[in-house]
């Protein structure tokens, strides 16, 4: 008797197998998020209208499309597509009323880069806190290269120019950006603190050994502490101690003597001890508390611009003078103690004269150039942001489900808390401007995403 031909057995992948390549494809979705951050490392050519990571994060919306798409899902809620979308009109109108046609289609595109499309590719690409998390590390990666950059800068003499010596740390920016390592450092001590505060040692987000994800975050917040302080920038320092300083409050008030005491140690010991910068950290410290009454030339300048921005805006206070018009109005509105630029020279940069473009106060610059109906729409759009932010804050610090989501919450709030309050002395422009872009699209993720992709659940279903 004959015996029937074997069949061979189908190939059955195990369930661990399969998570493990779910958890691939989704990682690999956010890595186009990732790759900008590291092209914020890369040196810029001074006077680039566009950089690498601008071209990339115009790529990461187009990837953000596709992989929609191919999901076949909703993109967006209604509520984001409202909060994300109110802008819109704002930048619109402002467009409509700029001076030339070249100066309506680059302050377009370019609003629309930093305050729509690349939050909302953002938004689109993080899926879960695992994908979060994997951004918020890279951030705090970024900064810890151009922190170390600076610090040897200083220690070289090969920095910006500063009180006649070059000492000022501006990592990869050069002297024509001062603000973009200040800014990357302050974005990397926000993230880094705030991992360090929310996440618990079972949840860490960096690779094993597991128990090291709190004591790396820790330590990066306080080593970044040096170049920052090198950095010279009194609004960094301001939105930084304010943010870190809420940060702190928010995981308990013993928790926050503990970190501010190691804090201080470690201020004295480097500034004190070691003297890193300490005479000229000094005197930058002194004059934020003199800007009222012995102000230097800086400071000068600042209340100069600020106040010809309000004078654009009372003439034209519903949809202002139009997107990229502030310079061709600074004449007209600004008072003889303007002077004409700030003197760089330096890391690697011969001297030049920048001239004053815009307020360095990005609400008094919505004002200026898209008036009210600007402010209301875009500013509005970023305090519902930060509402909707804080009230899902909340509910993850309420214990329950929702509890270990706060790894994510306090470092996300904070960077959004961080860019509303430097924008009180800054405004977007420059290489490190997309740097903003994906901040707000952190802060759209955690804020308006669905509530099952902040969650655990939707972490642990990916395993």
């Amino acid at each position: 008797m004959s015996t029937p031909p074997a069949v061979a057995a189908p190939l059955v992948l195990s369930l661990p197998t399969l998570r493990r390549a779910r958890s691939v494809r989704s990682v690999l979705a956010v890595l186009p998020v990732v790759a900008v951050v590291v092209l914020l490392g890369l040196p810029v050519t001074p006077d680039s209208g566009l950089t690498a990571a601008d071209a990339v994060s115009g790529l990461v919306v187009v990837w953000a499309v596709v992989h929609t798409v191919r999901r076949a899902r909703r993109p967006l809620t209604r509520t984001a597509a409202v909060v994300l979308g109110l802008p819109v009109v704002g930048i619109a109108v402002a467009a409509a009323g700029a001076a030339s046609g070249g100066d309506a289609i680059t302050g377009l595109a370019r609003y629309l880069q930093v305050f729509v499309l690349v939050p909302v590719a953002v938004l689109l690409l993080v899926r879960d806190r695992r994908d979060a998390r994997l951004v918020l590390w890279s951030l705090v990666g970024l900064a810890v290269w151009q922190g170390s950059i600076g610090v040897h800068q200083y220690l070289t003499g090969t920095g910006a120019l500063y009180q006649g010596a070059g000492i000022r740390a501006v990592g990869t920016f050069g002297p024509s950006d001062v603000m973009g390592m200040a800014s990357v450092v302050s974005v990397g001590v926000v993230a880094a603190t705030g991992l360090a505060l929310g996440t618990r040692a079972r949840r860490l987000g960096v690779p094993p050994p597991e128990g090291w994800g709190r004591v790396v975050a820790a330590g990066c917040a306080l080593a970044l502490l040096v170049p920052l302080a090198l950095s010279f920038s009194r609004g960094a320092w301001i939105a930084t101690a304010v943010v870190c300083g809420a940060q702190l409050l928010l995981a308990g008030v013993r928790r926050a003597a503990k970190v501010f005491a190691a804090a201080v140690a470690v201020s004295v010991v480097l500034v004190g001890g070691l003297g890193v910068g300490a005479a000229a950290v000094q005197e930058r410290l002194t004059s934020i508390t003199q800007v009222a009454d012995a102000p230097d030339q800086s400071v000068v300048d600042r209340y100069t611009l600020w106040a010809a921005a309000a004078g654009m805006w009372r003439e034209n206070p519903v949809t202002g003078v139009g997107l990229k018009a502030f310079p061709a109005h600074r004449d007209g509105h600004a008072s003889l103690a303007l002077s004409s630029g700030s003197d760089t020279e330096g890391a690697g940069q011969a001297f030049r004269r920048q001239p004053l473009l815009s307020p360095h106060n990005m609400y008094l610059l919505l004002l200026s150039e898209q008036g009210l109906l600007g402010l209301l729409t875009v500013a509005g759009g970023w305090l519902a942001l930060l509402v909707c932010a804080v009230r899902r804050l909340r509910r993850s610090w309420q214990g329950g489900r929702g509890g270990p989501a706060r790894d994510c919450a306090l470092p996300i709030c904070g960077l959004l808390l961080w860019q509303l309050v430097n924008f009180l002395y800054a405004d977007i422009g420059g290489p490190s401007t997309v740097l903003t872009a994906l901040c707000f699209g952190l802060a759209a993720w955690w804020a308006l995403a669905d509530d099952g992709t902040t969650t655990p659940a939707a972490e642990s279903g990916r395993r």
